[in-house]
């Protein structure tokens, strides 16, 4: 069965894959902005700040989820775009065992030492021993948003990108409905809102699993051979792929203490910032994962002229997206302060994310297509190295540097400032890397010995 993306208008795939992630991805988040809103009308800011101080933490163990989610997606596209479906199938079960092992690790690590995570992020007193409650109740439930994501990966993969988005819109349509009666309803506080989330995953792991078995018949009945086939390629992308990811997280830790430094006020701005972010740019967010498949099949396929127009249309529909977001962001920044019940210092920290930080996108979704290309295409190590330099090793002296002289909004400008850095350099990189590919190329040269694409021969079942 020939991949639906090897053919027809490049722009038309990114517009629907993306759109339809965007609306899938864009309503969870807008569940979790909800779940942060219901928490501040408690009339608490430690809750919020706790909330805050959690997410940044949580964050490490999303980063690994869509970094093995990067991993799956690439290896099962290439299988379907290499018209090697049995093997793709078996590759999508492997890969689903293997990052229900590792999520397990993580959240083990996650709750055995979370007092002392907790305690460097800069949390203190009250708000420490609520940021780690929370975290207790909802990291054990990594393990079960794995297999989710995978699945979920899978359908993004084939190219059903209607069914993967009603997958988060029906678990966010359930923690929309939960949230406020266990928050509120019984009385549970920040407890219903990490109850809430574990519910939501479960619901998303359920649809997941009934899309990607039911309807396309995706992953395979799991078998030893599975894992021991499927190990070295998926993790030879998937790995590159979570450290690349893992850069955000980290990026965002190191911000949070700085931003701790001037009180729960500007943390809880800072949290309110950080939903707004990813509700605001889960287009953009959508626009990296949705490509994936679309480079994977074409790679697999061997039509490697159709990659260079998929990343300059990738670019250029980022760059529309970004704009008139940042636009509504200026229009709806007063509402939002007011609505969160934000301090004066807090408004500040919110003003500096809708007038210049979310500006810097135009720079940061240049580099996730970016990284799209090179995760996909076999040189992931590109994306760990350009996504390192921004929230590693730029991003942190420029916020001491910035928060120096601007104070908490010096935050908010650091990382507008290292977007557009390596954004910049990494939009260019990319575009000489996909000008590379040509009819007559072979495929890069190093892949995983055991090549399993885009070769037909090298995906065969053994």
């Amino acid at each position: 069965m020939e991949g639906r993306f090897v053919t027809g208008s490049t722009m038309g795939h990114i517009v629907r894959m993306t759109m339809t992630g965007t609306f899938g991805i864009t309503f969870v988040f807008l569940v979790d902005a909800a779940n942060l809103f219901w928490i501040s009308q408690l009339g608490d800011p430690r809750l919020v700040a706790a909330i805050g101080f959690a997410f940044a933490i949580q964050f490490f163990s999303v980063s690994i989820g869509i970094g093995l989610m990067i991993g799956a997606v690439a290896l099962i596209s290439h299988g379907i775009g290499a018209g090697q479906r049995e093997a793709a199938r078996h590759r999508a079960t492997g890969a689903a065992m293997i990052a229900c092992a590792i999520q397990a690790a993580v959240a083990l690590l996650l709750v055995t030492f979370r007092h002392e995570i907790v305690g460097a992020t800069g949390a203190t007193g009250e708000t420490a021993r609520l940021a780690a409650r929370y975290l207790a109740m909802s990291v054990p439930s990594l393990p079960i948003m794995a297999v989710a994501m995978i699945a979920n990966g899978a359908l993004r993969a084939q190219g059903d990108g209607t069914r993967s988005m009603v997958v988060t819109l029906t678990s966010g349509s359930v923690a929309m409905v939960v949230d406020p009666l266990l928050i509120y309803g019984l009385g549970m506080g920040l407890d219903g809102a990490a109850t809430g989330v574990v519910i939501s995953r479960c619901v998303m792991l359920v649809m997941a699993l009934r899309f990607a078995t039911g309807t396309h018949d995706l992953l395979a009945r799991p078998r030893l051979n599975d894992l021991r086939e499927t190990a070295a390629p998926f993790l030879a992308i998937a790995f590159p792929a979570i450290l690349t990811q893992l850069s955000t997280p980290v990026g965002n830790y190191l911000m949070t203490h700085v931003m701790s430094q001037f009180g729960d006020d500007a943390v809880a701005a800072w949290a309110v910032v950080g939903r707004m972010t990813v509700l605001a740019f889960g287009g953009v967010m959508s626009l990296s994962g949705a490509i994936g498949g679309i480079f994977g099949q074409n790679w697999g396929a061997h039509q490697y002229g159709r990659l260079r127009r998929i990343y300059r249309d990738a670019i250029l529909f980022g760059l529309g997206y970004t704009l008139i977001t940042w636009g509504l962001l200026v229009l709806a920044g007063p509402a939002l302060s007011a609505g969160f019940a934000l301090s004066e210092q807090g408004g500040e920290v919110l003003r500096a994310f809708t007038h210049v930080g979310a500006g810097g996108f135009i720079f940061a979704c240049a580099l996730f297509v970016s990284n799209a290309a090179f995760n996909a295409l076999g040189r992931p190590g590109r994306s760990t190295l350009t996504n390192w330099v921004r929230d590693g090793v730029l991003t942190l002296p420029l916020a001491l540097w910035l928060a120096a002289g601007f104070g908490a909004p010096g935050v908010i400008y650091a990382q507008a400032v290292a977007s557009l850095m390596v954004g910049t350099l990494a939009a260019w990189w990319g575009w000489r890397f996909v000008r590379g590919f040509g009819a007559d190329l072979p495929a890069p040269v190093d892949l995983p010995p055991t090549r399993p694409y885009p070769h037909v021969d090298r995906f065969r079942r053994r």
